[in-house]
């Protein structure tokens, strides 16, 4: 920590400025769709189908989905309220009016939402998920959740529900906690390190109140100079921590398996569904689903290979274990290809599966 208490790094006003007109003078970059025609080409739009768009962000997805099928309906969720007028802006375009129907809220929302709108258990043709941040949400800094961009450290994609900022949990949480979010939501092998020299800042009255500032600490605390991610790139040290964070803050994984739960009472017979993941904690969660590997309404911590279904006797209950109402539609997951990785470097990590409600 000696590096960490050194004046010349502590000495984050001027950064913070510095970075700030940096960004306010950096133009932001266009929300590029991830193998959205692949999205689409599994959805399979049909004129007078009704879709569930459960990840709106900027559209990308839904405008290619009306572009091949003019005529069908689209709901389009977000917890993300500058998401949510972005939706409402382009149902009250001509050609969109009473095809695009804007919903704000969490996928935890979609029964009271459903309600509202007068839909009914499995009556929605498709669905689609593409989970995680969108490009907006790291390219604005006063959001909070990119090491790149200095803001404060916010985090939450919904602040008007109010909730805690990932300030506010670094200011307050204990070191065993913290060190489990970071090793669970981060998978950081560092995690018991990077939450000692974190408490042990906050007990040296360090205020982390912006993302440089964490980014910064992180680094101090790690010494370990550049590291790369599971693909092989180069990655900041504070990377999973910042991932960790703001699964935590948006409470993510829940809501992701809720939202799984909530597609098959939502899809009807042979309605589709396509889902869009960039790592693998989020990617564990919907194979698991699609392949049936449930126990108690959630994804099962346990790969079906370690679920010893051996020790069971009872034939139905057996079944019942490994039971699924999906039919997956492709072999392999997939992902995109060298030509969009080089249009949109932020797809890399992207892995696409779609599948069929076959009961």
């Amino acid at each position: 920590m000696k590096r960490l208490l050194n004046p010349t790094r502590l000495k984050l006003a001027l950064s913070r400025s510095n970075h700030t007109k940096a960004a306010a003078a950096e133009k932001d970059l266009p929300h590029v769709p991830v193998l959205c025609d692949t999205a689409i080409e599994y959805l399979q739009p049909v004129p007078g189908g009704t879709y569930l768009d459960m990840t709106f962000g900027a559209g990308g997805h839904t405008r290619r989905l009306f572009e091949q099928c003019p005529e069908a309906k689209v709901y389009a969720l977000d917890r993300d309220p500058v998401a949510h007028q972005l939706a409402r802006e382009l149902s009250e375009r001509e050609e969109f009016q009473g095809r695009l129907i804007p919903l704000l809220g969490r996928f935890s929302d979609i029964p009271k939402l459903f309600a509202e709108q007068g839909l009914s258990k499995h009556s929605v043709d498709g669905l689609l998920f593409d989970f995680g941040c969108s490009s907006m949400q790291f390219d604005e800094a006063e959001r909070g959740f990119s090491i790149s961009k200095d803001g404060p450290l916010d985090m939450r994609m919904d602040p008007h529900n109010g909730g805690v900022t990932a300030a506010e949990v670094l200011a307050k949480i204990e070191e065993a906690d913290l060190a489990r979010i970071l090793r669970i939501y981060g998978e950081e092998k560092a995690a018991k390190k990077i939450a000692r020299g974190l408490i042990d800042a906050r007990k040296a009255l360090v205020r982390i109140e912006t993302t440089r500032e964490l980014a910064d600490i992180v680094e101090d605390i790690l010494a370990s100079g550049p590291r790369k991610d599971k693909l092989q790139r180069p990655s900041h040290s504070a990377t999973k921590t910042f991932q960790a964070l703001r699964i935590f803050v948006n409470n993510e994984l829940n809501e992701i398996n809720y939202g799984m739960v909530l597609a098959n009472e939502i899809l009807r017979v042979d309605g589709r569904l396509v889902t869009i993941t960039f790592h693998s904690l989020e990617d564990t969660i919907v194979k698991r689903h699609i392949n049936g590997n449930v126990a108690a309404g959630a994804a099962n911590p346990l790969p079906l290979k370690y679920s010893g279904h051996d020790i069971v006797d009872d034939p139905e209950m057996l079944q019942s274990l490994v039971q699924t109402n999906w039919k997956q539609l492709h072999r392999h997951v997939i992902v995109p290809d060298a030509e969009e990785v080089a249009r949109n470097t932020r797809s890399r990590s992207a892995k696409l599966r779609a599948a069929v409600k076959i009961n």
